[in-house]
């Protein structure tokens, strides 16, 4: 069934909408909104007299929120605090830099680990002949104690 026309091209919004179209609108899948909701993230929604969920324009809101701060690496346990500071209309920006500053720090610390997992194998393939012996230094240097 094809939906109204709102405004040149773009199409009505009718709330509240089942779970597939607020996971469309939120650019997630269905899956994760459950998950997030399983998790206390998203907070439980109204259900229609079949079961069916039914989310909201904030519902929708919130799940962009999470999906943009998964996207920035925030763990789950930092998403619910920048949640709740984003609820919280009396809170102090400076949580919110503390949380995104550990956040930086945590992301420079995993860079750097992974600038040397790089480094490492770069010299490992650099030592490897690649051809037809079974010589090579990239098992022996997996393989050793």
């Amino acid at each position: 069934m094809a939906r109204p026309l709102a405004a040149a091209g773009t199409v009505a919004t009718h709330w509240p909408v089942p779970i597939g179209v607020a996971a469309e609108r939120a650019g997630v899948s269905a899956r994760m909104v459950r998950h997030y909701e399983s998790l206390g993230l998203l907070a439980p929604v109204a259900r229609t007299g079949s079961g069916y969920r039914q989310y909201g324009q904030a519902d929708v809101h919130t799940l962009r929120f999470i999906r943009r701060a998964r996207d920035l690496g925030f763990s789950i346990e930092e998403i619910g605090a920048l949640l709740g500071l984003w609820q919280d209309k009396a809170r102090a920006s400076s949580q919110v830099k503390q949380i995104a500053q550990k956040h930086i720090a945590s992301l420079h610390e995993r860079i750097a680990a992974l600038q040397a997992m790089q480094r490492s194998l770069q010299q490992l393939v650099g030592c490897c002949h690649g051809d037809e012996r079974p010589e090579c230094p990239i098992l022996d240097d997996l393989a050793a104690e």
